[in-house]
Order: structure tokens, then sequence, then C-alpha cells
């Protein structure tokens, strides 16, 4: 019997073509949507209650990755069919509404859904949290157009002005990875921003090394939620972090902008676009807590965010955007007491988001009759 010898070149040519063709089949049907949608969670795992995102995974369980598709499927959101007496509502946003530096337990969602409210047909009222902790209405606008297939009934956005000037919409990395999703909406709703993807050489333009990043972290976010299955970890909350400031600098200074605030320099579009997307579910535009410091130049500033300058003409801005457009609106800014934020003017600890909570069920019940 003769035996056949097998040729290393002849094997790594085929291999190359193999690695060829599949990066080519891969380019052109794209399967990332549909292994994001590949979870274990809210089958083998239970669902989060937080969409993932964290930048220590080995002490979270959690970690941050691009996948909208993934996000979802991991989210306690897609678990289960919208319940014949469930009242949805979803609440967007940044990372005081997903909760940094806090557990779980003590969010926003978290402290409305303990309110146990009922609409006025007496559905119970199931608040589901969809933040994200970057600062962008265009990222919130993404969520919310992902978020839409799951049957809201109301949409909460508390936002900021920092989520407003047009030169933060495309600063979120979740949004700069998303492409073509933010294109679309772009299109959809014409708004004034540029889009484009960074010009890549041809191997990186192969699909398996294009998606590398995100194929590792689709299988991080599986194995990931073993541990937070077995300990309820998902966030690291250090023992000692850098308190927010309370002195500030001798400086009125806001990014590029200048005194006075306009409303074109804010992404009012965007926001429209969001209440255009939700179509006939009610969207409560809420502008959120921020500290207010007495210290060292704070009748230049508020915080190390804002000068009072532009966060008093972003909140008349938006009042008078809300009433022209006849939008739900609530400015609760001043809804948590200055010794509850941590260690940013918008972060807030489990007793502020307690404030936050009380006063938001006020508006919940006056503007949409929610109540206990």
């Amino acid at each position: 019997m003769q035996t056949q010898t097998i040729s290393p070149l002849r094997l790594l040519v085929k291999a190359a073509l193999l690695f060829l063709g599949l990066n080519l089949l891969c380019g052109v049907f794209n399967p990332m949507p549909a292994l994001g949608q590949l979870s274990l969670y809210n089958h083998v795992l239970p669902g989060r209650e937080r969409l993932p995102y964290g930048d220590d995974p080995q002490r979270s369980y959690n970690l941050n990755l691009y996948s909208v598709e993934a996000m979802f499927a991991s989210h306690v959101l897609a678990g289960a069919p919208k319940a014949a007496d469930e009242f949805r509502v979803f609440v967007i946003g940044d990372s005081s509404v997903w909760g940094f530096l806090l557990e779980n337990d003590d969010t926003l969602v978290a402290q409305l859904n303990s309110a146990n409210l009922h609409s006025v047909d007496g559905r119970r009222v199931v608040f589901y949290n969809l933040g994200h902790p970057t600062i962008s209405l265009t990222k919130d606008l993404m969520l919310l157009d992902e978020a839409m297939q799951y049957q809201p009934d109301l949409i909460l956005w508390p936002t900021t002005l920092e989520a407003f000037p047009w030169d933060k919409q495309l600063a979120s990395p979740l949004v700069q990875n998303n492409p073509q999703r933010v294109s679309a909406l772009v299109e959809r709703y014409q708004l004034p921003v540029s889009v484009s993807e960074a010009p890549q050489s041809p191997i990186s333009n192969l699909f398996f090394i294009e998606q590398r990043r995100n194929l590792a972290d689709l299988l991080r976010l599986q194995l990931y939620g073993f541990a937070w299955a077995a300990t309820g970890i998902d966030v690291h909350i250090p023992d000692n972090y850098a308190r927010h400031a309370i002195d500030l600098e001798a400086s009125e200074a806001y990014g590029s902008l200048q005194s006075p605030l306009l409303a074109d320099q804010l992404a009012f579009e965007v926001l429209a676009a969001g209440v255009a997307r939700a179509g006939q579910v009610p969207v409560l535009v809420i502008n959120e807590p921020i500290f207010a410091s007495a210290g060292a130049n704070s009748d230049l500033r508020y915080n190390s965010f804002y000068p009072r300058w532009a966060y008093d003409g972003y909140r008349s801005l938006l009042a008078a955007e809300a009433a022209a457009q006849g939008w739900h609106y609530a400015d609760l800014w001043q809804a948590a007491a200055n010794d509850q934020f941590t260690n940013t003017p918008i972060h807030l600890t489990p007793q502020g988001t307690l404030q936050f909570t009380y006063e938001l069920l006020e508006t919940l019940s006056t503007q949409f009759d929610l109540n206990p």
C-alpha cells in the first residue's frame, strides 16, 4: 500500500484559502448580530438586572462590550414575554441611571420597583434599568431604538447637560463601535451628525481580524455570567475613591461653548428623535440631580462639570424646548441633597438615589397616574 505524504506547503495553502473563504463569507453575511443573540442568560443563567458594563471584570464579573444584541440578550428584559398584567417602564440614560458605585438593590430602578406602583387600569408597574455609563443622547437613542421591540408602556429618560453638546454625540465608545446602527438613525431622523468609519487596511478588514475583540467579548460575557450568577456581584465598589470636587477652579469654561448658550448648540434634535422613535409610548424627559457647590468659586460654577452660565442656560432652553414640543418633562436637578453625591456631580449615594426616587414618584403620580 502506497503511503501519501502530506505536503506542508499544500496544507498551508488550503488553510489560508479556507481562512480567506470564511472571512469572505462572514464579511458578506455578517453573523455578529446573530452571534450576539446566542446567550446563556435567561436560559442556563438568570438575566442581568442592568446592561453589561465593568472596567474591572475580574472583580465585577462584568465587562464593557459593543454588541448591543449581546447586551440585551443578557438582560432580564429578554427573558420572558411581557405579562398581561404588566405595565412596562424603561429607564434609559447615563451612569447615574445604571448605578455607578451602587449595588443593584440601590439603583434608581430598584428603588422605583420597591414602590410597587400600579397603573390606573390595575397593572403592576415594572421598571427596567437600560442605563449605560457613558453620556450621550445619541447613545441613549441607539439603546432606545433596540429596546422598543420589548413593548414599553412608558419611557423615562433622565439626562443632564453633558449629554447635549453636539461634540459629545459620538464620544461614547458604544456609539463609535456601532456606526451602522448610528448611521441608520442619523439618516432616519435627519440628524446633523456625521458618522464615518475609520479607514482600515485590507488585513484589518478581514472579518476574524476586525471582529476579534467583539468575538472574545461575547465569550467572556457568557463566562463571567457564572461568577455573577453565583455571587450576585455585577459591580466593583472600591472601599476608597476620589470624591467629587467641592472647591472649584476659577474658570467659567465649558468645552468649546461660549456664553450665552444657544439652542442650536444642544442636540435637541436627538431628543426629539427619541420621542419620535417611541411613537405612541410616552417619554418623560427628566433633568437629573446635580451637585451644587457652596465652596470656592461656586459663584462661577455649580460643580466641576458645569459653569453656572452654561447650566442655567441649559435648564432654560430644555424647559422651553419641552414646552414647545409638548414633551413630558420634569426638572429634578435639586432632588438630592448636596451631601449625597459620590465621585462625580451626577453620581448619587443610595440615600441620594432614594431622595431622587421620591421626587420622581410624585411626577409619575401626577403626570401618568402611577401610584402604589
